[in-house]
Parts: C-alpha cells; structure tokens; sequence
C-alpha cells in the first residue's frame, strides 16, 4: 500500500500463522505518531522484538497484569460503586438521562491510577483528572488521525512529559488507598529501572501506554455494551434476572460473582465480538524476510490481522450482525475471549496479545452486571433507541455520540 508492504490476514488460518510462527512476527510497525508517543518503541506496545526491553516484557506483563493485582486492589468494585451512588443522587438521571459516559471515564481513571499509583481523583473537577483528560484526548485524536502533520505531531509528547513530572508532586497531595503496603505498579516499573532492565525512558512510555490504552479502550467497550443493552431491553432482563436469581436482589456483583453468571460473561463475549474496540488489533511486523501460508513476506513489512472479520464473517458465524449472547450457550459454547478459537481474538493472542485482558473483563463484568442490577436503563425521552453509529480511526471503532441514557432506580 503506497510506499509500505502490507498484508492482511482475513481467515483463523492466516491469523493462527501469523500468531505462532515464533518471533517471526512478533515486531510492530511504527509511524511518526506513535514514534512520538513512545520514543521510537521505548515502550511495551510498541517495541521492536529485538534488545533489552522485550527480554523483560513477560516479566512486566506478568507483574503488572496478574490475577494477584485484580485481587489485590479490586478496584473495579469500590469505582462503580460510586458511580451508582452518583447516578442516584442526580434526579435528572431518572427523567431526562444523563451522558453517564463523563462519570464512566472518571471510573476508569480511578481503577487504573489506583492500580499505578494507589491514588485516586475525588471528582470530575480534580486538576490533575482534567489536564489528563485533555491531553489523552488530544493524543487519541492525532493518533486516529489519518491526516499526518508533523506540526500537528511533534509539540505533543513535552506536555506529557510534564505530565509526569506533576504527577510525582501531585500524586502525594491525592487520596491514598489503604493496600497494607502493598506494592503498586509503579513500584515495580521503578525496581526494574533501578536494577537496569529498564531505563528512565522506559518508564515514561510504559507509564503512557498503560495511561492512555488501557482506561480508553475499556470504556469504548463498556459504552458499546450499555448500548446494546439499552437496545436489547429482553437481554438486559434476562441479564438482571440471573443476577437476582444467582446472588439475590440487592446483593451486589463482586468480581469473583462475574464467574458465577454466565449469561453476563455472553453478554460481555458479544459486546466483544460485535463491538471490537480495536478491530484490526495493534499491527505486526517482521524484522526478516519470512514466509506466510507459502507467501513471500518482504522484511519489515506491516501484517494485520482483521479481528472483526474474523469474528463477524457470515462463513463462520451464525447471523453475526444480530447481538445475541445466547450463541455463546449455543454453537460457540467452548468459545473464550482469551484466543482459544482463532476466528474471535478481542485481545490478540501469544506474545504481543493485550496484557489488559485480565483487567478488562473484571471492569466489565463489575460495571455492567452493578448498573443492570440498579437500574432500568433506557433510551432518552423521544427515542426508541440509542444511536450506534460507529467512528473508526487508525485503530479503534468506537460509538460516535455519547448517548444519553434514563437510568430508573430499583427498590430491592
């Protein structure tokens, strides 16, 4: 494609392939955006299969990312129980809605910066909470962009990394969690720069990565999934009356719930499927030439893998335009979002797979299951449904309009 090498791979063979052939693949492209945002692959996202920081990339992943830390701080259930108590107090929530998707980003904010920092914002207002929504947004706009400018570009990384600098002095003067001194994920970033795996640069773009990634593709996909149940208000019953019938009216989800209720994890499997936040996942890259399937693929050529065709092709799926959990009981039963079927990857899967899985199916179990048990949710006054319509970027498909939502308390 114009001046770059580039294949996609468009059936679970190609993608099983391209996924298990070793390192082969197991680079990233990079272009002047992202070269920008993470010091030419100083990060973990981005890094080139080759030198120091991917030797430890395991190590962080699995320190960072592990059932250890879900259980550790549990974030997920104390943020969406503030957002329910919020949701309750505001009388328009009931009537005319709310755009619930402002108080939502606040949550994500909270859970990952309790993870990284054991710190929270105490609102919508915090400073510190409104100039990292500015810049992330900026930095997610020009990232999607197709319109490349290096003046647009170049200016952005230096307010992030003064950023950083704030967030040293900032982060003391906010609210401490009590974690009986465990450590948090910046300790463990920090002990590897002191014992030389990682440098200082190193640190300030995985801090970036885990920033901006993980909070803003999680909340795509809590909005796509607030939006299908809207539209599906049989699925959002169904949802509401297993979780009455496993765990009682008014007993609230807890993250080992999640488990316990599995038409809510076909609900989150479908929001997945049909809603992919990153549909041709983060792109791949040979560093040699290699050979795909008995294809020729030129060194340092851009493969991707087209995750929403695979788990949307009419071929391989039954009726894949219609959101139906149910198919998760049914023809595609033994199907997991952890890369167990290569014709459903929301995360990726082997080496370069998303670390975030671990985090993100927790929250979105928690924040789903904690609003269909509280509210009814509906579409605003005048509206039969909510707007779906899609805006694509260079990576993510997410819902164009923050929708406004009628959120009606239940009486347990």
């Amino acid at each position: 494609m114009g001046q770059h090498q580039l294949g996609c791979c468009v059936i679970p063979e190609l993608a099983k392939r391209c996924y298990t052939q070793g390192v082969e693949f197991g680079s990233r492209t990079r272009n002047v955006v992202f070269d920008i945002f993470t010091g030419k692959g100083q990060d973990m996202v981005f890094t080139v299969y080759e030198g120091a920081l991917e030797e430890n990339e395991e190590d962080y992943d699995c320190t960072l990312f592990t059932n250890k830390v879900v259980q550790q701080y549990r974030v997920g259930e104390s943020e969406v129980a503030s957002v329910v108590e919020d949701v309750k107090k505001n009388p328009e929530s009931a009537t005319n809605g709310i755009v619930l998707r402002k108080r939502l980003q606040l949550m994500m904010y909270n859970n990952m910066f309790r993870i990284m920092f054991d710190r929270r914002f105490e609102s919508e207002d915090d400073p510190l909470f409104v100039k990292l929504r500015a810049l992330n947004g900026e930095r997610s706009r020009l990232a999607q962009s197709f319109e490349y400018n290096y003046g647009d570009f170049i200016p952005i990384l230096r307010p992030f990394e003064r950023l950083l600098e704030d967030l040293e002095r900032k982060l003391a003067n906010t609210k401490s969690m009590d974690n009986n001194a465990l450590k948090c994920a910046i300790d463990h970033i920090l002990d590897a720069q002191q014992k030389g795996e990682i440098n200082e640069d190193n640190v300030l773009y995985i801090v970036e990565n885990i920033n901006v990634a993980a909070i803003e593709t999680t909340l795509w996909s809590i909005e796509w999934g607030i939006a299908e149940l809207v539209n599906h208000p049989h699925i959002q019953k169904k949802l509401r009356d297993e979780i009455d019938t496993v765990l009682g009216p008014g007993v609230q989800v807890t993250e080992p719930d999640t488990h316990k209720l599995p038409y809510l994890q076909a609900v989150i499997k479908e929001t997945l499927r049909l809603r992919m936040a990153i549909p041709l996942l983060v792109p791949h890259m040979n560093l040699h030439d290699a050979k795909l399937a008995g294809y020729d693929i030129p060194a340092e050529s851009k493969i991707l893998v087209n995750a929403w065709w695979l788990a949307n092709n009419p071929a391989h799926w039954k009726k894949p335009e219609e959101f139906r959990p149910e198919r998760f009981f049914e023809e595609e039963k033994h199907v997991e979002a952890n890369g167990n079927d290569f014709r459903y990857l929301p995360f990726g899967v082997g080496r370069r797979s998303c670390p975030g899985i671990i985090l993100a199916l927790p929250i979105l179990g928690i924040t789903l299951g904690r609003l269909v048990q509280n509210f009814e949710l509906l579409p605003p006054p005048g509206q039969s449904k909510l707007d779906t319509s899609e805006k694509g970027g260079q990576f993510s498909l997410h819902i164009l309009k923050h929708s406004t939502i009628v959120m009606k308390p239940r009486s347990f």
